[in-house]
């Protein structure tokens, strides 16, 4: 009889050490592409929580990064990056095993990585204390200095992206940091933890404690040893750790949910407008917050523009992610492939019609893995729930408008603000439009652009604070004020007449 092959088991990692839960506990983790275990992880709890914020709290406290000198950090941060470029094959390899997300596409986005610690290792290096003309014989520089503890809560859809987006400003601008990265992809963040322990950073500045998200994530977000929340997540998750923030009386910055418009106008180019809108919804199988899941389009303009894009829908080729011809991976758990379920038949009951996809692949071969084909909905009005709610799967409206002032309606009338697109042959058009869109990032003629210089962050029901740029840089310092007296002591109470008390 042939035994069953043993699970690695992947333990938290405090204070420069790997760990298992204080309670020896674990949980399973599945790859998505066949739903078969392939590891575990330690199930941390409060107490694993705290005895990372105190690992946290102690490198903190006793200076061996913050007090590290920028230049040293900078110069840290930049070997960490080269570790990290070192390390992308098999971060991608393992990235996709528990994300299922296609390889090609894990390798052309963690190729980026590297950028993100090197932009803000230079960041903190060209950031200068200000001198204020304060009046008189005094001297007043404003300083920035780091946070302290910070606690770092990552998704699953893209764990080492995003947590890039966090990690770096954090960690270029002196703080410690607790990382809670989503149930379902611990894995390659916990291997970053021990690249960065390989290039330099001390040991207890930056640890990860895995587990779930009302066990350990809730114990973290309420901790009392923490001085900053970054998340990101479901808007109903960030209502939460925004009220565990206000109760501890600290900053939190939240990049939740979305329902991103693709604004097709009326003199687009039609095929590659197309082709921009199967990779602004298709994406990761449209789990990211910025997926274009509403393709708005003219009415007279329907139907060319759907004769265009269902065959680049149709031939997209779902299949094992590990495969380099696999366009579209699988949904990263069971309970996501429920949800995009749910939602379509939401969507037919209301009244809408599946132009293509709306079912699970008919394949043998993928039968147990949790794919659902690319879906595309037409008939679809601006009222109805999906295209109302973030369903986070491979779903996208397209949506009739009759004028631009309808399609901004369209594009605004929804309580998500994060990313929206514009597709137009008149760029300077395509910039007027943008400026009356409610949300934080426009792209024009694209769609999922980043870069670590560009700042990323939402309106309304879609998020709290910024990452990228240097306004994330400075979201992770507090500012100090010194001022100086150059002149003589003041004795307030031992003069008459009129002097200046301040």
């Amino acid at each position: 009889m042939k035994m069953a092959k043993e699970l690695e088991v992947h333990r938290h990692f405090i204070d420069g050490v790997s760990v298992p839960s204080a309670k020896n506990e674990t949980y399973d983790l599945v790859d998505p592409g066949t739903g078969e275990a392939v590891g575990k992880a330690a199930r941390g709890d409060a107490g694993d929580v705290e005895r990372a914020v105190s690992a946290a709290r102690r490198a903190f406290q006793d200076g061996r990064w913050s007090e590290l000198g920028v230049v040293a950090r900078a110069r840290i941060l930049n070997v960490f990056a080269d570790a990290i470029e070192a390390a992308l094959p098999r971060l991608a390899e393992v990235e996709t095993l528990y994300t299922g997300r296609p390889i090609r596409e894990m390798r052309a986005q963690l190729s980026r990585l590297p950028e993100w610690y090197r932009y803000f290792a230079a960041v903190a290096r060209s950031s200068d204390d200000i001198v204020t003309p304060f009046e008189g014989h005094y001297h007043n520089y404003v300083r920035r200095i780091p946070i302290g503890v910070v606690a770092q809560v990552t998704p699953w859809n893209h764990p080492l992206l995003i947590l890039a987006k966090k990690l770096a400003p954090a960690l270029a601008a002196g703080n410690c940091v607790v990382v809670k990265p989503s149930e379902f992809t611990p894995v390659t963040t916990l291997m970053l933890a021990q690249i960065a322990k390989q290039a330099g950073v001390p040991d207890g500045v930056m640890n990860v404690v895995t587990g779930f998200g009302s066990e350990a994530g809730a114990a973290l977000s309420y901790s009392k040893g923490i001085d900053k929340l970054d998340l990101t997540g479901g808007t109903e998750t960030g209502r939460a750790v925004a009220q565990a923030a206000g109760a501890n009386l600290i900053r939190c910055t939240c990049e939740l949910g979305g329902k991103a418009p693709m604004l097709v106008l009326p003199d687009a180019d039609l095929d590659a407008t197309a082709a921009g809108a199967v990779f602004a919804a298709f994406i990761a199988a449209g789990q990211t917050c910025i997926a274009g899941t509403r393709i708005l389009v003219q009415e007279q303009m329907m139907e060319p523009f759907l004769q265009r894009l269902l065959p680049r829908v149709r031939s997209l080729r779902l299949g094992l992610p590990q495969a380099i011809e696999t366009q579209l991976g699988p949904l990263v758990a069971k309970r996501q492939l429920a949800r995009t379920e749910e939602y379509v038949a939401i969507a037919l009951a209301e009244g809408a019609t599946v132009a293509c996809g709306g079912k699970r692949p008919g394949d043998p071969a993928l039968a147990g893995g949790f794919y659902y084909e690319p879906t595309v909905l037409t008939n679809v009005t601006s009222e109805m729930r999906v295209a109302q709610d973030e369903i986070f799967g491979p779903v996208t409206c397209v949506i009739a408008y009759r004028d631009e002032e309808h399609a901004v309606a369209i594009a605004n009338g929804i309580r998500y603000g994060l990313g929206a697109s514009v597709w137009t042959a008149d760029a300077a058009h395509g910039m007027r439009v943008a400026q009356r869109l409610v949300c934080g990032i426009v792209w024009i003629n694209d769609h999922h652009r980043i870069d670590p210089s560009s700042v990323w962050g939402g309106f309304k029901a879609s998020g709290i604070g910024h990452e990228n740029g240097h306004e994330a840089y400075h979201e992770y310092t507090k500012i100090q004020s010194v001022v100086v007296n150059l002149g003589e002591p003041p004795d307030w109470y031992g003069t008459t007449g009129v002097v200046r008390l301040s």
